[in-house]
């Protein structure tokens, strides 16, 4: 052994494990023993080699390394170890010997969110950008009600009262001013006459829903102060209005135009000059927001200046100095700033207490510094009325164009063609005529299939025309021409009705490339790309064969400065396996046969990565495949692959037409309520147009939630592990499609979303809040009394590696929290009053113990909750 001591750990008949020392006794051979007792009970073995490799020699897979960890965890005579430890350090010998180097480092300690605030947050100017105002130490917090037990469910059901009046009330509302336009606007004499009055009608109803949020977060708030209140009380609710109002204004339309930042600047935020926003998770807490001159925030960024944590709402500052780059799929807590000239990396994120300095770029989740430059593209000269003018061109398409043909469009039809005036007359014969339903029926399916069939020409044609005038590698001044056509572009080819249709099934290559993907030959499995698929620019993306792609993927083409944007194309290698929620950027550095996990950060630099697994933000390598996966290979090639993946093809054949006949059934009994309120309208008035909406939106959750019941055979879901080849997940993927939960989102921050989630199969606990979590597997998910679960929270119970597929429950005990953008995988026991940091990545079947505080990509305990400023904990 060219000299090497050797070192066996074996079990003695007791089951403890001991060291047969061949050279080495001391600590780290102690701690060795140790951890051998464990991994031997974990791996039900006698014998277990110190240099053996806990993937390629023994056979060990992620799960099972988390379950070591966990029982390590729970004994006081072993160092702490985590998953991320465990790929780092991938031997008994090298783990024992990089536990006793280590000692805890002190923590200083972090910047808590703010309680009150006596001051005023707004007493800078939105010009005053020339350094990020850093979180400021609280004062002494003010007593909350108690958030559990009687009180707190009457608060509870009260507020949800209250909502829906509230929802009531503004559906009438809506009613009232939309059947008064389209009869004012029905009354005009020929078309120039009625296309004015739609123009007139749009032009007074965007304003009307333009200045009703900013009204009513001034009447009802004020100016936002850094704080806390408890969830359900008055405060509450009133935070909720202000929040549900601002982000269903119509500006949220404008995200990404100057008239987005002017939005924000009336709602209160501090935004210097030159700012460009392409989030659409819109701020609510805007007076907390400071925005310096410059500054970049990418899509899909999380930056609401609040959070939800342990019953409470906390409010707090968010601060991005001048010329500043967020870029896309960050989390910013509250109490975060970052300098000039500062930049965050992609699927990063920045804790509580957070500063990053003037002029520094950091990356990983929470943050910490890089080299890595993030600027991809020169600033170009700009003329300073080229927003001015991109605005206002906007604006005059949507109220010349745009609403008047939705407001008026009905009108316009019948003033065109009379004949379609004299048809629905001779039709309204009221519900008890068999002539109501078949005419109903009949504009059903014309209207149906044939938007349907339009959108799918128009995807196809309309962009790929388009996308002549642009130039991959040239670039462009931002919002001159060229940004608009990107921008339309974008807008058209991401329809998630059709990769809805088509994913998880050999039709969503076929789609892809008709969008315009370069997939070079493709081998098909069947499950090439999932049902959530996106990018910048399809005639950009490329994909290599024998690449499969999870759901959750965002493809990079555009790179882009605060006056300059240029297309460039991604690459994904061949032979990969991409996870879910990932971001590839065009610079990305993985080549072949890569295996990119879960949330993981694609690297922009170093070396090609092949061959290979990454994990975690910042990213490192881990085994590119385990053992356990490779007992499925031989489905996946010869006669066997082909006669297994025909039986696939006709099983998702059978479920894409089950899909469409789903959302047929719905688009037809909301024409016949539509038809009926239009029919009781001169009887009743307004009220049952408003009316009409809630029917609409109680026969969509019934509706939905027993089409996914019926999916399953009204049946719970059970752990499966198998090939994505066998019939068991073919059902899985069934269950995916026909579970639409597209109306969910209505419902975040009620106690009604606690009801739906019953209604579908979740185990859901009292008092639960949920402000905008997703549970992919309904009846694998238990979550307990008086968890809080924030905005963009996953709790999925299922994971792929190329050909196997692997799902089990998960459970939440009472009191939990999961911060923003957080993901919990399968497999994951979170005890009672345990907290998840903001966009963590919970791997699969992890243990945290109660009232533990976990965070980072992996997640791993945080030394007193919180990471250190410069990232490490």
């Amino acid at each position: 052994m060219s000299g090497k001591s050797v070192e066996v750990l074996t079990a003695d008949p007791a089951g403890v494990a001991t060291v047969q020392d061949r050279g080495d006794t001391g600590p780290v051979a102690a701690t060795a023993g140790l951890l051998a007792e464990v991994l031997a009970g974990v791996l039900r073995v006698e014998q277990v080699p110190a240099d053996s490799h806990f993937f390629h020699d023994l056979g060990a897979d992620s799960l099972v390394m988390a379950q070591f960890c966990a029982r390590v965890r729970k004994r006081a005579d072993l160092p702490r170890v985590s998953m991320k430890d465990i790929y780092r350090h991938p031997t008994l010998r090298s783990l024992a010997s990089a536990s006793a180097d280590t000692t805890p480092a002190p923590v200083p300690a972090p910047v808590p969110p703010a309680q009150t605030s006596p001051a005023d947050p707004a007493q800078t100017s939105a010009t005053d950008t020339e350094a990020p105002t850093p979180p400021r130490t609280p004062t002494a917090a003010p007593a909350l009600p108690e958030t559990r037990g009687a009180a707190a469910t009457r608060r509870y059901v009260l507020c949800g009262a209250l909502q829906f009046l509230f929802f009531l009330g503004h559906s009438c509302l809506a009613a009232l001013v939309a059947a008064e336009g389209y009869e004012w606007i029905s009354a005009g004499s020929g078309l120039p006459d009625i296309y004015l009055r739609s123009v007139l009608f749009a032009v007074l109803t965007f304003l009307g829903l333009c200045a009703v949020p900013i009204a009513a977060k001034w009447t009802l708030v004020g100016r936002w102060r850094s704080g806390a209140f408890p969830l359900w009380g008055t405060a509450y609710l009133r935070f909720w209005i202000v929040k549900t109002l601002i982000r269903t204004s119509p500006l949220r339309l404008f995200v990404g135009s100057p008239l987005y930042v002017l939005y924000l600047r009336a709602l209160g935020a501090r935004i210097g000059k030159g700012v460009t926003i392409l989030t659409r998770s819109t701020p609510v807490c805007t007076d907390l927001l400071t925005v310096g001159d410059g500054t970049v925030v990418r899509k899909d960024v999380l930056l609401s200046c609040y959070r939800a944590h342990a019953g409470v709402i906390q409010t707090g500052p968010v601060s991005l100095g001048s010329d500043v780059l967020v870029s896309e799929h960050t989390v910013l807590d509250i109490e975060t700033s970052m300098g000039d000239g500062t930049q965050l990396g992609h699927a990063s994120s920045l804790h509580s207490g957070q500063v990053v300095p003037p002029g520094e770029r950091w990356h990983g989740s929470p943050a910490q510094p890089t080299d890595v430059d993030y600027r991809t593209v020169d600033p170009a000269d700009r003329p300073t009325t080229k927003r001015t003018t991109y605005g206002v061109l906007q604006l005059l398409t949507l109220l010349t164009v745009y609403l008047p043909l939705a407001l008026g469009g009905l009108s316009l039809l019948f003033a065109g063609v009379p004949q379609l005036r004299e048809l629905l007359a001779a039709q309204q014969a009221g519900f008890t005529s068999p002539e109501f339903y078949t005419y109903a029926l009949a504009v059903s399916l014309i209207v149906f299939f044939g938007s349907l069939l339009a959108g799918l020409v128009a995807v196809g044609i309309v962009p790929r025309l388009l996308n002549r005038a642009i130039r991959p590698g040239t670039v462009y001044p931002l919002y001159g021409f060229h940004y608009g056509i990107q921008r339309a572009i974008e807008l058209i080819t991401n329809r998630r009705l059709f990769t809805t249709l088509f994913g998880d099934s050999s039709a969503i290559v076929h789609y892809l490339r008709y969008l315009g993907y370069d997939l070079s030959h493709v081998e098909q499995t069947g499950s090439n790309f999932g049902t959530e698929v996106r990018h910048d620019n399809p005639y950009l993306s490329s994909v290599g064969t024998g690449t499969m792609i999870a759901d959750g993927l965002s493809i990079m083409n555009v790179d882009l400065s605060n006056t300059s944007f240029r297309v460039s194309r991604t690459s994904i290698g061949p032979r990969n396996f991409l996870g879910n929620r990932i971001t590839y950027p065009s610079q990305g550095r993985t080549g072949d046969n890569c295996l990119l996990a879960t949330k993981v950060m694609v690297p922009i630099d170093g070396p090609v990565r092949e061959g290979v697994g990454l994990l975690g933000s910042p990213s490192f390598e881990i085994p590119r495949t385990v053992m356990r996966d490779n007992q499925f290979g031989h489905l996946q090639t010869g006669d066997e692959l082909r006669r297994r993946l025909a039986a696939k093809n006709r099983h998702n054949a059978a479920t894409a037409g089950l899909y469409l006949l789903a959302r047929f059934l719905h688009f037809f009994v909301i024409t016949l309520i539509t038809m009926g309120a239009a029919d009781l309208y001169p009887v009743l008035g307004a009220p049952v147009v408003g009316l009409a909406g809630v029917v609409i939106l109680a026969f969509t959750v019934v509706h939905f939630a027993l089409i996914e019941r019926a999916s399953t055979g009204f049946k719970d879901q059970k752990p499966l592990y198998c090939s994505i080849y066998e019939p068991s997940f073919w059902r899985h993927e069934r269950f995916w499609k026909m579970a639409s939960v597209h109306y969910i989102d209505a419902f975040n921050g009620t106690p009604f979303k606690n009801v739906i989630w019953r209604l579908l199969g979740a185990r859901i606990g009292k008092r639960v809040f949920d402000d905008g979590c997703f549970f992919p597997e309904r009846t694998l998910v238990t979550v307990g009394d008086d968890s809080t679960l924030n905005a963009g929270t996953v709790i999925q119970c299922h994971s792929q590696e190329d050909g196997a597929f692997k799902s089990d429950r998960s459970a939440l005990g009472s009191g939990c929290t999961l911060g923003v953008g957080a993901f919990v995988h399968y497999g994951v026991s979170v005890d009672d009053g345990a907290v998840l940091a903001p966009d963590s990545f919970l791997m699969k079947g992890e243990e945290v113990p109660a009232h533990a505080r976990w965070g980072g990509n992996p997640a791993r305990e945080m030394p007193d909750g919180h990471p250190r400023p410069d990232g490490r904990r």
